[in-house]
């Protein structure tokens, strides 16, 4: 799995337990969860990725919040280890998904101490903290990938780790329009229960590829997306509680939208925010990824050869 490397390198610290993560137990949780040696550089890279301070990853293991570290691989690697970003790109059925996403996990929990009701204090949990890490389905995208939105040479593979929950399902097999279809995807994420909802952050839209045929065949780009999202994205007054009212009134005001939030609070008021993603099969469904709240960001590690 090390490949000849020195097991004692440090890679760093995890959190909240601050564990040493040297490269031989990072290795060694790789090959419990199934990895081939070939995946040992994503994993490393997400490991890096997920202990830089933005990410804030103390906040992320020890929180009640059912929050995870979702990892996404692009770039060439992405097709030589054949990880999935079509059907079922969240779920079962690749081996390099599922074994990249479990050693991930296996190093927040066996190296940073993230066991259950121990540090990990999460209230409900989640089955996505079992693995997450999937692709994008540039096949069928008719957008830039993420990375190369970041402004990152498409020829070099990355990893992005997330702080979010697991996906919420959008369904729309009506909408005939990108306006409609996009509708329902701001009805979607507009939920007063997410965390984003008074904590701001970058909440992860994943467009699954007819959705986003017919968005993108009306003229959106991912930006006229985001923009959109941000705009029509709002909670009604009638399920926001006076309690909440006042804690986004304290943290965003502008999120509300008429005195005392009389016309409802929007979900995302920075279209900058929102992380516009391309995965799935066919079907008409896309999926939100709510996320830890602003406190977490997004962070993006090159996978370098071993």
């Amino acid at each position: 799995m090390l490949a000849g490397r020195n097991p004692d390198e440090l890679a760093g610290l995890v959190e909240p337990r601050l564990g040493r993560a040297t490269l031989g137990k990072i290795a060694a949780n790789a090959v419990m969860a199934g990895c081939e040696p070939a995946h040992f550089a994503v994993v490393l890279a997400a490991v890096r990725a997920m202990i830089d301070e933005s990410f804030n990853l103390k906040a992320l293991q020890s929180t009640t919040h059912p929050c995870t570290v979702a990892c996404l691989v692009g770039g060439p690697v992405a097709d030589e280890l054949e990880v999935n970003g079509s059907y079922n790109a969240f779920g079962q059925g690749s081996h390099a998904n599922a074994a990249i996403g479990r050693a991930i996990r296996l190093v927040l929990t066996n190296i940073g101490g993230a066991s259950p009701g121990a540090l990990d204090r999460s209230t409900m949990g989640s089955p996505a903290k079992y693995a997450l890490c999937f692709a994008e389905n540039l096949e069928a995208s008719p957008w830039p990938s993420y990375h190369e939105e970041m402004g990152l040479d498409p020829a070099d593979s990355h990893v992005t780790v997330f702080g979010v929950e697991g996906p919420h399902n959008v369904n729309d097999h009506y909408g005939r329009t990108g306006e409609e279809i996009l509708l329902t995807i701001a009805g979607t994420l507009a939920s007063p229960g997410a965390n984003n909802f008074y904590l701001a952050g970058q909440p992860v839209v994943v467009i699954g590829p007819e959705h986003a045929e017919v968005i993108a065949a009306d003229g959106f780009s991912k930006t006229d997306v985001k923009r959109f999202l941000s705009e029509r994205a709002i909670v009604p007054r009638g399920v926001v509680s006076d309690a909440m009212v006042d804690a986004v009134a304290d943290r965003n005001p502008a999120q509300l939208r008429g005195e005392r939030a009389a016309d409802g609070v929007r979900f995302v008021t920075d279209p900058d925010q929102l992380i516009v993603l391309v995965a799935g099969g066919a079907g008409r469904h896309s999926a939100v990824l709510p996320t830890f709240g602003g406190s977490t960001h997004a962070v993006t590690r090159r996978i370098e050869p071993l």
